[in-house]
């Protein structure tokens, strides 16, 4: 039986072509980097994650070699405030590649994207079920501090 890591590179690369895929299906945005997107508690919209996502953004968070905070903003923990840009943006997760933000024409219509949703569920017949970004980055060892 395969342990859990040896899994990943396939993991990885099945998920970096349906990310590829959603690249070729969603309306090109003109992103203001006004991060709204990333403003969790501002939107009401936080992004849920396949434990695959998880994984990856997880090793993403961990190579920026920074700990893990919950904002007082409510924001994404992966923002920088400073630059305003994602700490993670190659490994972002499938949510934030889609646009929450309203200001860069939102959330493509999901009949456009189901197929590739699905995709990414059946790679996690070996991971848990999907969670928020910020418990994500908690519960798989990120570095947390308050």
């Amino acid at each position: 039986m395969k342990r859990h890591n040896e899994k990943q590179p396939n993991l990885a690369t099945a998920l970096a072509e349906i990310y590829a895929e959603l690249d070729t299906r969603i309306q090109e945005k003109t992103c203001s980097h006004c991060t709204e997107c990333c403003r969790f508690a501002q939107t009401g919209r936080t992004p849920m994650l396949t434990a695959v996502e998880a994984h990856i953004a997880a090793q993403a968070w961990k190579a920026t070699g920074r700990r893990f905070r919950k904002k007082e903003d409510g924001s994404c923990p992966c923002l920088d405030d400073l630059q305003g840009r994602c700490l993670i943006y190659a490994a972002r997760p499938f949510g934030c590649r889609s646009h929450f933000c309203t200001a860069s024409g939102g959330t493509p219509p999901r009949r456009n994207v189901a197929d590739l949703i699905r995709r990414m569920e059946d790679l996690d017949t070996s991971f848990t079920a999907p969670r928020s970004l910020p418990t994500v980055l908690k519960s798989l060892g990120a570095k947390f501090s308050m």
